[in-house]
């Protein structure tokens, strides 16, 4: 109906992709605020991601430098409250949080420290699965949201476009032809949509496999200071 109203009206057929929005049909209004709503929320996530994921990196460097210079549980625990608080040192908040609640199953002797018995460290491997585990999870917030706009946005799009070529069939059926007067409003109308889909899924679906190869590395990184971490108790005898 958009393009029979144009040629019947005498009214300016739009030059710019804006005015071919402004003067497009109601439902394919609907169509493109989505589309930009959609946009929105994903360039948010992203940059509030982006700015998680710059402050984790910069304290997890300093505590894992720091770490890797430590000799002991205590020189790590104090490295831990001297540093910001990042995924590694709530890991180690967690250990250490166990280590103080537990009783170790050997006493102390005069040769050497209590220590820990087998199913005590595998107790405490689990725990520290489960806190690299939560630690995983308030990573990946909202960031499947993106992968989420990513494949859904296409489809809005595609909407859209049948909207356009329905526009179209529309102008040939008032105009009574098929000449290019007739289908060309409904056709650009479609290719907007599909445009201001791709606009908005292409950024989404790259921000998802950033962000989800970001988090992919720091759970590895967090798995191995798990492991460190068992291995300096057992230097120090406590295991």
């Amino acid at each position: 109906m958009t393009s029979g109203l144009w040629l019947q009206a005498g009214a300016a057929i739009p030059q710019t992709p804006l005015e071919l929005m402004l003067s497009s049909t109601l439902v394919t209004k609907v169509v493109l605020g989505l589309l930009v709503l959609m946009s929105l929320v994903s360039w948010t996530i992203m940059l509030a991601k982006w700015r998680e994921f710059g402050r984790m990196r910069q304290s997890t460097r300093v505590f894992l430098e720091r770490f890797e210079g430590a000799h002991s549980v205590d020189e790590v625990a104090q490295v831990s409250r001297q540093g910001p608080s990042s995924p590694f040192t709530r890991v180690f908040d967690r250990a250490q949080q166990f280590i103080a609640e537990t009783t170790p199953a050997l006493s102390a002797t005069p040769d050497r420290v209590a220590r820990f018995s087998a199913s005590q460290v595998e107790a405490l491997r689990l725990v520290l699965d489960a806190q690299t585990d939560s630690e995983r999870d308030n990573l990946t917030r909202y960031v499947p949201w993106l992968a989420t706009i990513g494949s859904v946005s296409p489809l809005m799009g595609l909407l859209g476009t049948v909207l356009g070529v329905i526009e179209a069939f529309i102008g040939i059926a008032t105009k009574g032809s098929g000449n290019i007067g007739a289908v060309a409003p409904g056709v650009a109308e479609a290719l907007t949509a599909t445009a201001m889909a791709l606009a908005v899924a292409i950024p989404a679906v790259f921000g998802y496999n950033f962000f989800a190869n970001r988090v992919n590395r720091f759970d590895s990184q967090l798995e191995g200071f798990g492991s460190e971490l068992i291995a300096l108790m057992v230097r120090e005898g406590r295991m």
